[in-house]
């Protein structure tokens, strides 16, 4: 006999990956299933008809492909509402009753299950200049594992695309390299397991631990980072690192800074890890941050404006996790209003916690004091219209900064620094933009101050 909740259960799980986590969350969640008419007919309960109109129109297609998926006895399914559910129960029983469906259930797929989420791949990474480097060599690692770029080594600030590189390998040679045993884990996941094999409860499970890691054909362990101080699991690790290596397995790991920083780790691994192939990726620009803004909401069947998608792009600039954040309330708000979000405006009133609590964090006063002390000048010479290079280089980081950290229009910036125009502000902020990709004195300077600012 078909489990109708057990069945329910796994349909949402997929559905989780799939949809949109907020509109996942708002109208896919409280689905409760009915019953099954017919024996192909799924039937589920909505709390309203608002809701049964928005799922029809929005989501009822997807949930009919996973559901018909997990069960080909399955065709159809309708939403229902409360004051209409009995009718469908009065058709309860014709389901037990019918061929086939009776006695049987979704049979387990002899496939081995892909544990990569199907939202992150090669085609939803959005490409720019600050990420071109690293989207390139995690194709040629997928395309060609072990043979290139041994160990492929990520690293990033936090919510720039590390763990979305790592699931598009993943999701790639799930489809085209089947045969291939891919194994991912986070670096506490490893901790933890490598902790069990120094610990075992019994023989056999550190044995099946090593036989895990030892039997990988690629190897992606996200924020090795955490390694840091855990002598024991280091050695572990070099361990299964130099078995995999030598025989031409693929490695590949992410962190928060390049190996040459992670100053605390053995110096044995901190060499290994440096191998093949170190790329970073940067804070994404305006164009990058916009086009993967226009690109989520796509995904989320959202019409999204442009001067939304840069008023969203303006106001979080650092993190693309937190922008995704930022278009998911105004998703949500807009759904929930049952309004339009079209306007710079209306973006602003659906974000306005946010933006009042960015406010109350960080001003561009705070920028220009913070670049004041690193470069060891007052605020008058930064605003000052002196042009020796000792004062114009920290007056354009602070502009970055500004433009970076802050929604702040660029006719405004022009005035706080003594009545500049917006295209001098757009030069400044360029340049500095450039100068980080091709000048580390820069790159490491503009860190620092965000350092400074963002975690004061």
């Amino acid at each position: 006999m078909l489990d109708l909740n057990a069945f329910w259960a796994d349909a949402k799980n997929q559905l989780s990956i799939s949809i949109q986590a907020i509109s996942y969350e708002v109208w896919i969640e409280k689905l409760e299933p009915v019953c099954v008419v017919g024996g192909k007919t799924l039937v589920l309960l909505t709390i309203s008809e608002t809701s049964k109109r928005t799922i029809d129109t929005r989501y009822l297609d997807k949930i009919r492909e996973v559901v018909c998926t997990i069960n080909s006895s399955i065709t159809d399914v309708v939403i229902t509402t409360p004051e209409k559910k009995d009718e469908f129960l009065k058709h309860q029983n014709v389901f037990l009753e019918d061929e086939g469906f009776v006695a049987t259930s979704a049979q387990p797929s002899p496939k081995k299950k892909n544990p990569f989420l199907a939202k992150y791949t090669f085609d939803t990474f959005i490409e720019g200049k600050s990420n071109a480097y690293a989207l390139a060599a995690s194709k040629t690692v997928a395309e060609e594992p072990g043979e290139k770029y041994n160990p492929l080594f990520i690293y990033s600030g936090v919510g720039l695309g590390k763990t979305h590189l790592l699931h598009a390998i993943g999701n790639y040679l799930y489809k085209n390299k089947p045969e291939k045993t891919v194994l991912y884990v986070s670096a506490d996941t490893l901790i933890t397991e490598f902790l069990s094999i120094m610990h075992p409860k019994s023989r056999e499970d550190a044995t099946n631990i090593r036989e895990k890691y030892n039997s990988a054909d690629v190897l992606m362990v996200d924020d090795i980072q955490s390694l840091i101080n855990k002598e024991a699991t280091q050695e572990l690790f070099f361990n299964v690192f130099n078995d995999l290596y030598h025989r031409s397995k693929q490695i590949i790991l992410t962190s928060d800074r390049s190996p040459k920083d992670l100053t605390t780790l053995e110096d044995r691994l901190r060499t290994r890890f440096s191998w093949g192939l170190t790329v970073d990726i940067q804070i994404p620009d305006m164009e990058t941050r916009v086009a993967i803004l226009k690109n989520k909401a796509a995904q989320a069947k959202f019409a999204l404006s442009d001067e939304v998608a840069e008023f969203i792009a303006e106001s979080s600039t650092t993190n693309i996790r937190e922008m995704e954040g930022l278009l998911n309330k105004i998703v949500f708000f807009s759904s929930l209003a049952n309004r339009v979000i079209d306007t710079k405006e209306l973006a602003y009133e659906a974000l306005s916690d946010f933006i009042e609590d960015k406010k109350e964090t960080i001003d561009a006063s705070d920028i220009v004091d913070a670049v004041c002390k690193y470069f060891n000048l007052s605020t008058a010479e930064i605003m000052s219209s002196k042009r020796t290079k000792n004062i114009v280089e920290p007056r354009m980081i602070a502009i970055y900064l500004i433009t970076e950290l802050l929604p702040m229009p660029l006719a405004q910036i022009g005035e706080m620094f003594g009545g500049k125009d917006h295209t001098t502000i757009i030069h400044a902020r360029d340049k500095i933009g450039e100068e980080i990709r091709t000048n580390p004195r820069i790159k490491i300077a503009v860190a620092d101050l965000k350092n400074m600012l963002l975690n004061r």
